[in-house]
């Protein structure tokens, strides 16, 4: 039953994959990741495993016991799996977060693919160019680390962190500093004044995300007009955000793109082959449309 829920003929040679999180069962990665198996012929099966914090050293246990090949790490394990990895790949340790976990014969090591994805979803879906941008950041939470990091990468001219809590705002912009870009921090007082002189202004929150769909982490107003909102919330697909960004005359740049990339650079840490990065955003769009 198993093998034609998956679209994958199971037998003693397929390879096992995962994702782990808290909750987990609201989770597209499986669907996404084993059209990708089905699309390049590995024989291959993802599921998603809901591991408590109390459960997570048994679970690393369990991947190298059963020879797990590859795990997707969401909330709320991406800081606390560090430790229990052999290594961390340069980019996870100085974003302190990990999201992917490649085991090699026993071997585990941490990758983070967030910050990646979402660089390549913006490039190319709102601005193939970062160089020389102003940059305004909405929160500190982990998905904002691995995305400052990456975007540090791209010569923008500042990035700009917002948050409520202005020390955690302070931390990452710190953790950060020293690169191409100065990298700034302020608590929620100065998100007017930063997005108003933004070229892009990005929603690293989960405000607007389903069930909420509502909310909006900035007035429309606040933007630019011809600058980019970029939104990492993938459901619903277009946020009250994005929508009010769109009226101001602004590029509107949803979360879709993150989500489908950062599961192709796992696919690919994994396998060894290009992702169908096409199919993979095919199959999530027909599940959050249908």
């Amino acid at each position: 039953m198993t093998g034609i829920a998956t679209g994958h003929k199971i037998d003693s040679h397929t390879v096992l994959y995962g994702v782990i999180g808290d909750p987990i069962r609201h989770s597209k990665s499986p669907i996404m990741m084993n059209r990708a198996f089905r699309e390049t012929g590995i024989n291959g099966v993802y599921s998603a495993f809901h591991i408590t914090d109390d459960k997570l050293g048994d679970f690393v246990k369990g991947v190298r016991a059963m020879g797990i090949r590859g795990v997707n790490v969401t909330i709320p394990h991406k800081l606390r799996i560090m430790e229990l990895l052999d290594d961390i790949h340069e980019s996870a340790r100085i974003i302190g977060a990990v999201n992917t976990i490649v085991n090699d014969n026993g071997k585990l090591t941490g990758y983070n693919t967030d910050g990646i994805g979402y660089v390549r979803s913006l490039k190319e879906e709102a601005l193939p160019d970062l160089s020389g941008k102003r940059i305004t950041v909405i929160g500190a939470g982990g998905a904002s680390r691995g995305i400052v990091y990456a975007l540090l990468l791209e010569n923008p001219e500042r990035v700009r962190i917002v948050n409520r809590s202005a020390d955690r705002a302070a931390e990452l912009a710190a953790s950060l500093s020293g690169g191409s870009a100065p990298v700034e921090a302020a608590s929620t007082d100065k998100l007017e004044e930063w997005c108003a002189d933004a070229d892009i202004v990005i929603n690293t929150t989960s405000v607007g995300m389903f069930p909420d769909v509502g909310q909006s982490p900035v007035p429309g107003e606040w933007l630019k007009p011809g600058s980019v909102a970029s939104d990492l919330i993938y459901n619903p697909l277009q946020t009250a955000f994005l929508k009010a960004a769109e009226a101001r005359g602004c590029t509107a740049h949803g979360g879709l793109g993150m989500f489908i990339y950062q599961g192709a650079y796992a696919f690919e840490y994994w396998t060894g082959q290009p992702a169908p990065a096409a199919a993979m955003r095919e199959e999530v769009l027909a599940s959050l449309l249908g």
